[in-house]
């Protein structure tokens, strides 16, 4: 009778449970805020942002493991989580020393540190794992191997048309699909809605590197992809994990899900696969 009064108690506290849009009411304060949750099993997760969007996207995430136990640090990346104009003129190398520093501070008081990522935090998190052999661990989400134009071979005419567009104007206005892109969905309310076109550049630059020498990832790897992703190429989960050189790699399909599923996923299941797979490995 006790254990199951303290397994509702559980389900009623932890974050495990909570409503993401109910948790983004309540936690508007701190969209534009970077997280550290301190944890108690000598052990750390870094947690890393996509590109537009803020540490919000992770911090429901970074919450649940930090309840099982580890330190959880995420980020902000440089340009993000104040107005797109910030976008202008960063490069993608500025990201990768971002979290090159958020990783050296946390590696300073823990030896096991897994990192994890979401769209193109996760193509950072694959640029840092080739440097970081010591990294216990990888969480790619929402990965792009190739985004869906170029997949296609189109890519090099949008980046035509692209070009163009920037003589008569600086930025751009986000698309969402009908299926997926509802106002109220999270990643769309924690976002850019507006872009410098040049960040895009920088972008798919950052796409392209972390996708070479993909061989020399040999950490436990867990890649996971909407069936229904409508930014990256259907197929890039896959050839991420047949080019990734771990022994030990898991992939999972979340589906009816948009491209950056895990602020608005409510299917507890994926956050309980990805601290399993981090407990196992």
């Amino acid at each position: 009778m006790r254990e199951r009064v303290k397994e509702i108690f559980y389900k009623t506290r932890s974050v495990l449970f909570a409503d993401p849009q109910r948790l983004y009411k309540k936690e508007k304060h701190l969209l534009n805020k970077p997280f550290y949750f301190k944890g108690t099993n000598g052990k750390a997760v870094l947690l890393i942002h996509g590109w537009t969007s803020v540490s919000y996207e992770v911090r429901r995430l970074g919450k649940y493991l930090n309840e099982k136990g580890w330190t959880v640090h995420g980020p902000m990346l440089e340009g993000h989580g104040t107005v797109p104009k910030d976008l202008e003129n960063i490069r993608w190398a500025e990201w990768l020393e971002d979290i090159e520093r958020a990783y050296a501070k946390l590696k300073r008081k823990y030896d096991r540190v897994y990192v994890g990522g979401t769209s193109i935090g996760a193509n950072i998190a694959m640029l840092l794992a080739k440097e970081h052999p010591e990294i216990s661990g990888l969480i790619l989400m929402a990965t792009p191997y190739q985004m869906k134009l170029e997949k296609f071979k189109l890519q090099k005419v949008a980046i035509f048309f692209l070009k163009i567009i920037r003589i008569f104007k600086k930025y751009n206005k986000k698309f969402y699909p009908p299926t997926f892109g509802s106002r109220t969905t999270i990643t769309r309310l924690i976002s850019y809605q507006t872009y410098p076109i040049d960040s895009v550049f920088e972008a798919a630059k950052l796409v392209k590197k972390s996708r070479e020498n993909l061989s020399k990832i040999n950490q436990p790897c867990f890649l996971l992809q909407s069936s229904s992703d409508c930014i990256v190429a259907k197929d890039s989960m896959e050839k991420i994990y047949t080019q990734i050189g771990s022994k030990i790699k898991k992939k999972k399909y979340i589906q009816k899900a948009y491209h950056t599923f895990i602020s608005d996923i409510k299917n507890e299941n994926v956050l309980r696969d990805i601290a399993d797979f981090i407990e196992n490995n």
